[in-house]
């Protein structure tokens, strides 16, 4: 394990966000979705590509709360622009298991 400072780690950009819209990603190389995740009035509405679509459905994503590191630059994903890495963790089958928050804070907080 590789040790950072504070100051690394100030610089990940962690925020909440909604979900606002979902979709299916057929032309992504491995089963994802396209994700818009509304960060509040600061930031604004970020999307992504995410390989989540063993846990989840377009549908069971929309309004859940979720975290996504904005800062990353943005990728291009099969044609779309990704904003943003949406976070999760690997279950024991390495499917993705979003990191949500609980209770709900308002869209656009900074993970500390």
């Amino acid at each position: 394990m590789t040790m950072i400072t504070y100051e690394d780690f100030e610089k990940v950009n962690l925020r909440s966000g909604t979900v606002v819209n979902a979709e299916s990603f057929p032309k992504a190389r491995n089963p994802s979705y396209k994700v818009w995740v509304d960060f509040g009035a600061d930031i604004g509405i970020k999307q992504t590509s995410a390989q989540i679509t063993h846990h989840y459905t377009p549908e069971s994503l929309i309004g859940r709360s979720v975290v996504g590191c904005i800062n990353l630059g943005e990728r291009n994903i099969a044609g779309f622009i990704s904003q943003f890495l949406l976070v999760g963790f690997a279950d024991e089958n390495k499917n993705i298991a979003l990191i949500t928050v609980d209770p709900n804070v308002p869209n656009g907080q900074k993970l500390f």
